[in-house]
């Protein structure tokens, strides 16, 4: 290990202390991590706030848990019922865990098996760490700020592969609001191949990856109909969006037949799940492709096998962005064909009063931890 002078020995972060509610989340000091042969040391100036923190957090990925993410219970918690809480995997999850997985910062010090030059790079971090000998789609073994530590902390490590250099002048604020939820988003499109004339559907548009996903998919050409609450229509037509359904609707079928027309959606990409997936899929064209990566709206909704088998539709689950989605990624941020989205920004130790914002929803984009 090669080290940056003085660096401490302890630093403060912010635990999470096991499954539950917003207290939980403890403000203390820890030691420094100790980076092995591969990895680089981080000091991070700012870090993302997404759902998966909340997910974990609250015991929502737990395959025994049936109901939404309310705002409730993204405070309270859920109450294990008999089997382990787990993490987004279904791997057990040890405590305390520092969570964050969009960490941005500067390199202080790398193992030996990585070149000295890259202390003092200016880095986003991917927070998908991969095993290269796995098939294409199952090689994200490890998602930091879950099953490692992440960036609510003074200071990270990672493997210097996940370390990105993204040349370009935002702030570090701004940089931390795109790991996670716009390669999250662009490994959505990239797995419905979605092109330019194409009309997608894009739920959750105000969230972390649903307003990555306006962007992106006019980026691509595509039009977009976003669906996200009333009172966020003006800042999702910002982003780009074409058509604007509210998401307190009381048919979405309907509205949906009423923009589309007899021919259907090409493309749903949907990040909230719940009862209206049923409509979703009904409203597809013949061979349409619907992506999920998320369902903080009911991870249980009701579907018709029917629109499945005789539509010859194709769906995919998104959890694990590849490599070359990433790197597409930073491309898009380095030539200005994408923009931040801040809403708020909390310093470290109030990501307590973080939480409770995000899970309020009442923010457009993405909520950004100073350290």
């Amino acid at each position: 290990m090669t080290d940056a002078p003085a660096l401490p020995e302890t630093m403060n972060a912010v635990v999470l202390t096991g499954h539950g509610g917003i207290d939980k989340l403890v403000y203390t000091m820890v030691p420094v991590p100790k980076v092995g042969d591969d990895e680089v040391l981080i000091k991070v100036t700012a870090c993302g706030v997404n759902n998966t923190d909340i997910n974990t957090r609250t015991g929502w990925y737990s395959p025994e848990v049936k109901s939404a993410l309310t705002a409730e219970i993204g405070a309270k918690g859920f109450t294990s019922g008999g089997q382990e809480l787990r993490t987004w995997n279904r791997e057990t999850l040890t405590f305390p865990r520092i969570q964050g997985a969009d960490a941005v910062g500067v390199i202080v010090a790398v193992g030996k098996n990585v070149n000295q030059s890259r202390i003092g790079e200016r880095i986003m971090v991917d927070p998908c760490i991969r095993d290269a000998s796995l098939p294409k789609y199952s090689q994200g073994v490890i998602y930091f700020g879950s099953e490692s530590d992440g960036g609510y902390a003074e200071y990270t490590k990672i493997v210097s592969e996940n370390a990105w250099v993204v040349r370009t002048n935002l702030s570090d604020i701004e940089l931390a609001s795109f790991a996670c939820s716009y390669s999250t988003g662009e490994e959505m499109l990239v797995r419905i191949n979605l092109e330019a004339g194409e009309t997608v559907l894009v739920t959750g548009a105000s969230g972390g990856v649903g307003s990555a996903n306006v962007q992106l998919a006019k980026r691509r050409g595509a039009r977009v109909i976003a669906v996200a609450g009333r009172n966020k229509e003006t800042a999702v037509r910002a982003l780009g969006a074409d058509e604007f359904i509210p998401r307190e609707c009381e048919d979405l079928g309907k509205e949906i037949e009423h923009l589309v027309g007899w021919r259907g959606l090409d493309a749903v990409a949907d990040v909230t799940g719940g009862a209206p997936v049923l409509h979703m899929l009904r409203s597809l064209r013949r061979a349409g492709r619907y992506v999920s990566a998320g369902a903080i709206a009911g991870p249980n909704p009701e579907i018709d096998l029917r629109d499945l088998i005789y539509k010859d539709l194709q769906m995919w689950g998104v959890g694990n962005p590849q490599r070359s989605t990433f790197e597409s990624l930073v491309g898009y941020i380095e030539r200005g064909e994408i923009k931040p989205v801040v809403a708020k920004t909390f310093p470290l130790p109030a990501l307590p009063d973080a939480h409770a914002e995000f899970v309020s929803k009442s923010h457009v984009g993405k909520i950004v931890i100073t350290i």
